[in-house]
């Protein structure tokens, strides 16, 4: 359940992806200079650098937007100081939604996250309100068309440490803890794969279904979600429409 659904919204945001490029590397770029600020920009001496460029690569982030983004972080001194902040509450139809930010400016991304709840039928809640609902896990998609099959796959992920390996019609969906996530990313890159997405979820417990109506309300907050230059993730628990 949690590969379908994560690959539905995966095929969801395929449309939008070039519009989304520059906010996708605007996310990265953010959590590269957070990084480099706490460690320094040398990735073999910098863990928490070395697992933000890891991130960027799996989304496609190119190699030269990565330096630029160390190469600026190092050379701002005390400036761009970012915040993580995570918001709870409820969508339209009793949906679960948590946005999580970064954010260099708490009061302008709190009045932004709550309008956009607030507008579409929905409301902003108290911190632990849905995030019970929830597991952390990691997942790493790969393409059907990797060029190995699926025993292949299945014999990587579990050498690799992974807890499951969910196969789907266009899609291997890799499901690890987040203590294995690194490792198991790194074990499949050496085999030379690449990834759709990789990274560490908060996955649902259950799904709920919304009517057509609620439907296209609640994608509308998503979208606003995405959109806003402070937000890094949103994760819900609505099956999302082919």
């Amino acid at each position: 359940m949690s590969g379908h659904s994560k690959w539905n919204n995966i095929k969801n945001t395929k449309g939008k992806m070039d519009a989304l490029r520059g906010k996708t590397f605007t996310k990265y770029g953010k959590i590269i200079s957070v990084a480099v600020k706490l460690g320094g920009g040398d990735p073999n001496s910098n863990p928490k650098l070395r697992d933000a460029i890891a991130k960027a690569k799996a989304n496609n982030m190119p190699n030269d937007n990565i330096t630029r983004c160390i190469k600026k972080a190092l050379g701002e001194g005390s400036g761009g100081n970012y915040t993580d902040i995570t918001y709870e509450g409820y969508g339209i139809g009793g949906s679960a939604v948590i946005v999580n930010c970064l954010t260099d400016n708490k009061n302008r991304t709190a009045g932004a996250v709550r309008h956009i709840f607030d507008k579409h039928n929905g409301s902003i809640g108290s911190s632990n309100s849905v995030s019970f609902m929830f597991d952390r896990l990691g997942q790493i998609v790969i393409d059907k068309n990797c060029g190995h099959e699926e025993d292949e796959i299945l014999e990587w992920g579990l050498e690799a440490g992974a807890d499951d390996v969910v196969t789907e019609d266009e899609v291997y969906t890799i499901i690890t803890s987040p203590a294995n996530f690194n490792s198991v990313r790194d074990y499949l890159e050496q085999k030379g794969l690449t990834f759709l997405s990789a990274d560490v979820d908060l996955v649902p417990q259950n799904y709920v279904d919304l009517d057509d109506e609620q439907y296209e309300v609640f994608t509308k907050m998503i979208d606003e979600f995405e959109e806003n230059e402070d937000v890094q993730d949103v994760y819900h628990n609505v099956n999302m429409k082919d």
